[in-house]
This record gives C-alpha cells, structure tokens and sequence, in this order.
C-alpha cells in the first residue's frame, strides 16, 4: 500500500492524553486519508505512553501504525525529526499529543503540498487570532509574541508564528532538511524554517483553528532563554556552513523532483 500522508506525535509523559487524542487520529485518518499511517515517538517517557500508545494503536485496521520508543529524553525536536525521518508517507505532518490544533485542520496544510503550492506548510495561530477558542494566559500569549518577533529580527524569517505545533512536509524536498538540523529542543522549529527558508523551499504559513490546553512542559520564563539562546546558535552554524550540506541536498532534490516543477 502507498502512503499518502504519515502523521508523527512526539510524546513525553503524554499517557493520559494520548488516551483521547489517539482515537480521535485513528478516526479521522480512517474516515479521512485510509493511505496514511500514523507514528507515535515515545521520546523517553518515564509513564507508560509507549504501552498506551501500542495499545489504541493495535486497533487500527486500515491505517498503518507504529511506536518509536527510546529510554534517554532527548527534547521534542530530536523526536519530531526520528518521526519524520522513519516516515514513508509523501507528506509528513507533526502534531502536538494535545491536538491543539484538531484532525479536521490537517487539510489546511496538506493540500496545498498535494496541488504543488509549497514544500512545506506551517500552521500559525497569529495570522487570524478569530481562529483561537482557548486563548493561553496572557504572560505566556505575549511572551510567544515577543520571541516570535525576535525570531523575525535574527532570522530573516517572514513568518509571525514559528512554534505552532503543526505543520506538514513534502517530504522529497524537506527530508535532506530534517536530515541536517541539530536543535533537539524547543527551537527546533525555528531551524526547520530557517534552513528551508535558506535553500528556496517554498513556505506557506497557514492560519489554523487552536486551543490552549493545560499540562504544557514549556516554562515561559526559563524556556523562553533557552530558544532564544538557540536562535543564536542556529545563527552561528549557519555563519559556520553547517547547514550548507542539507541546503544543497534539498535545492538538487527539487531539481529532480517533477511534483515540485
């Protein structure tokens, strides 16, 4: 069977969610992309997320699925990346185990990559806030802000919403991307971007239906530092040429590839 689309949720202590969301997936992909598979990366859970996770997906009869598992937390990059990369899917979408963005966005993002509008598909809860049910406390909804604006002035980049946790690959043109990033944290989004924007991919940001939910791992004060201190880093690798091997494995697959003509 060819896969159309793969879905990949990296997952940290997330049994008792992966518990509602997992289902919901399963359902839509059934209903929705029967083609498709859908992969859970355990990124060194100390719960029982992998067992859950195995569990509900046992009962997938159509859609393909699996569990990556490993004991060491290596940060949510490290593990969207894993996903990805074990992917066989034409497009690859990440979601948050949260579904802050539900199922029933996933079109936004991977239609335009099927009809060759862009390479890579990048939700974003600034572009229409009218999208927004369930706003984040103020401290941290400004403080998402100010990074984002920040991102912007060190970067170049073009876009206002940089750290939604969805967002889709067309996975000839982006693997070579996702092959060379290093940022295994929080910024690892930010370095997605920055390389892809950096090798000409074509990048759409695309306002997204998003609900806050309660339970995140991100600290606003002491995570906030910590992306910012990555940014930097990405900066000086890209001063360094680090990312010069992937930009070029990426510009020639596009040159190769007739869906990106």
């Amino acid at each position: 069977m060819s896969i159309s689309l793969s879905i990949v949720v990296p997952a940290y202590n997330e049994s008792a969610r992966l518990g509602t969301t997992l289902p919901t997936m399963l359902e839509y992909l059934h209903d929705h992309v029967p083609d498709s598979e859908l992969i859970v990366v355990d990124d060194g859970s100390v719960d029982n997320t992998a067992s859950v996770a195995r569990e509900i997906l046992a009962g997938s009869n159509r859609v393909r699925t699996s569990v990556l598992s490993y004991q060491s937390n290596l940060g949510k990059g490290r593990a969207v990346r894993l996903g990805l990369l074990a992917s066989r899917g034409n497009v690859g979408l990440f979601s948050d185990a949260d579904l802050s963005t539900p199922m029933t966005e996933t079109p936004k993002l991977v239609e335009p990559i099927l009809r060759g509008d862009c390479d890579l598909a990048v939700g974003s809860r600034a572009l229409d806030r009218r999208l927004i049910g369930v706003h984040q406390p103020w401290r941290r909804e400004q403080g998402g802000r100010v990074f984002n604006l920040v991102v912007r002035l060190a970067t170049g980049l073009p876009f206002w919403d940089t750290q939604c946790g969805f967002k889709a690959f067309r996975m000839s043109a982006c693997r070579p991307i996702i092959e060379g990033a290093t940022i295994d944290r929080f910024g690892f989004d930010v370095e997605l971007l920055y390389v892809a924007h950096r090798a000409g991919l074509r990048v759409k940001e695309i306002p997204v239906r998003w609900d806050h939910n309660e339970g995140s791992k991100v600290d606003v004060a002491s995570d906030s530092l910590k992306m910012l201190a990555e940014v930097a880093l990405i900066r000086r690798q890209a001063r360094r040429g680090v990312y010069n091997k992937a930009i070029k494995a990426s510009q020639a697959t596009v040159k190769t590839d007739p869906e990106t003509a």
